[in-house]
């Protein structure tokens, strides 16, 4: 994969980050009933970042969550030969809750329609809304964002990289390259 673009530094992913959450604190004018939870895995450190945000905003603590959706997905038999099952943790009941779901990237929708299914696996949430840092398009299922951080269309031949402070370092969301020989 080669990076031709660079998206976000780290203060425009903060800025994406801080207007997310003020979305999330006006459409839900009570978070008393609100849980955060990122998928794993740059979406467990986004969710936790906007969990922070809106504490910071509104003096709550909210609760977070991690959801690994790896047996869901409707590729997993294909795409893995050994599936790399990762930590579920929500630690709040999610039945009759406001779930705000957290991922990087929406692309085909897949992964999110996988997200639903383990969720509601756990329980009956009173909603689940979805934010993401990325939108780029290519929707496979009808699955849309509430709330987005940046809304782009990609060629078929490119990708969304977001890195993160706590995994790779820094923060930066780039543009990438397929290389089309790659296995």
């Amino acid at each position: 994969m080669k990076r031709i673009e660079l998206l976000m530094d780290g203060p425009a992913l903060d800025l994406a980050l801080t207007r997310i959450a003020h979305q999330i604190v006006e459409r839900n004018r009570s978070l008393d009933n609100l849980g955060v939870v990122g998928m794993q895995t740059r979406g467990v450190y986004l969710a936790k970042r906007i969990a922070a945000k809106i504490d910071e905003i509104k003096k709550c603590n909210l609760q977070t969550g991690i959801l690994d959706i790896t047996l869901y997905r409707d590729d997993y038999r294909n795409a893995f030969k050994q599936p790399m099952v990762k930590v579920t943790d929500i630690p709040f009941d999610i039945n009759g809750r406001d779930v705000i779901l957290v991922d990087d990237v929406l692309y085909t929708g897949r992964t999110v329609r996988a997200a639903l299914d383990a969720l509601t696996d756990m329980g009956r949430p009173k909603t689940i809304q979805l934010a993401v840092l990325v939108d780029r398009g290519h929707r496979e299922l009808p699955i849309r964002a509430d709330y987005v951080g940046k809304k782009m269309t990609t060629a078929l031949n490119q990708e969304v990289a977001l890195n993160v402070r706590e995994i790779d370092g820094e923060d930066s969301l780039w543009l990438t390259e397929i290389d089309e020989g790659a296995p």
